[in-house]
C-alpha cells in the first residue's frame, strides 16, 4: 500500500513537471513576443494642419446669432465630439483690416478665442503671442461681427502653439505626460524637424498633431512620405 502510494505520487511529480517546463518556456517566449510587439509598433500618427478659426462662448454665441442659437454641425473633426461649425464670422482688426468667413469650432467652450497663424495676424496687423489654448495673457483683442450682433475681445487672440494630443496608451508608448514636449519629423520634398510640441494628454483622446498653416505649409506634409514623433 506504502508503495503504490509512493509510486503515485513520484508519478504524479514527474508528469506535473514535464508538463509545467515546457508550458512555462512557451509562455515565457509569448510574453517576450508581445512585449517585443508593444515596442515596435508604433501608433497611427495623423498630423492635421489647423486653418484659423475661433472659439465663443454660448454668450457670445447669441450676442453674434441671436438669442438662444446653437450651433450647426458642418462636418465632424477627428476628436470625437468636436466639429466645424456651419457658423462663421468677420473679424476686424486694426484700422479696420478684417478677415471674412471665420469659421467656429464646436462645441462652445467657457472662454472666447480666436486662432490665427502669424500671416494671418501680420495681415490684419496684429501682433500675436504663441499661447496653449486658453492663455490669453498679453494677447490682442478684436471685434467679432455676426449676423445678429458684433462682440468686443479685449483680449483672446493668439497663435495656438504646435501641439499633439494624445491617449494614455500613446502618452505610454513615447513616455511622456501631460505638458511634455515631442519633436515632429516630416519626410518630404520641404522636409524638417518641428520641435517641442507640446503633449495634451486625456482618456479620450485620438493621437494627432497639429499644425497652423505656416507650419504645414513650410514643412509641404501634404506630401510627406513619411512622419514621426520623438523625443
Amino acid at each position: 500500500m506504502n508503495t503504490a502510494t509512493l509510486d503515485r505520487t513520484l508519478i504524479e511529480r514527474l508528469v506535473r513537471a514535464a508538463l509545467r517546463d515546457p508550458l512555462s518556456a512557451i509562455r515565457s517566449n509569448g510574453e517576450r513576443k508581445a512585449e517585443s510587439g508593444e515596442r515596435r509598433a508604433a501608433p497611427k500618427l495623423i498630423v492635421n494642419v489647423s486653418a484659423r478659426h475661433c472659439h465663443v462662448t454660448q454668450e457670445d454665441l447669441e450676442r453674434l446669432f441671436g438669442k438662444g442659437h446653437t450651433l450647426t454641425p458642418y462636418k465632424a473633426l477627428y476628436q470625437d465630439g468636436f466639429f466645424a461649425a456651419e457658423e462663421t464670422v468677420t473679424m476686424i482688426g486694426p484700422r479696420h483690416r478684417m478677415i471674412t468667413g471665420l469659421r467656429i469650432l464646436g462645441p462652445c467652450r467657457d472662454h472666447s478665442q480666436v486662432e490665427l497663424a502669424f500671416t494671418d495676424a501680420i495681415s490684419l496687423g496684429l501682433d500675436i503671442p504663441v499661447r496653449k489654448s486658453g492663455d490669453h495673457r498679453d494677447s490682442p483683442g478684436a471685434y467679432l461681427l455676426g449676423p445678429a450682433g458684433m462682440i468686443q475681445m479685449e483680449r483672446g487672440v493668439i497663435r495656438h502653439e504646435r501641439h499633439v494630443h494624445m491617449g494614455p496608451a500613446d502618452a505610454a508608448h513615447y513616455g511622456v505626460k501631460d505638458g511634455d514636449r515631442l519633436n515632429l519629423r516630416v519626410e518630404s520634398d520641404c522636409g524638417m524637424v518641428l520641435e517641442g510640441l507640446l503633449c495634451r494628454l486625456s482618456p479620450a483622446a485620438k493621437l494627432e498633431v497639429h499644425l497652423d498653416t505656416d507650419e504645414g505649409n513650410a514643412c509641404h506634409v501634404s506630401r510627406a512620405t513619411r512622419m514621426e514623433l520623438f523625443k
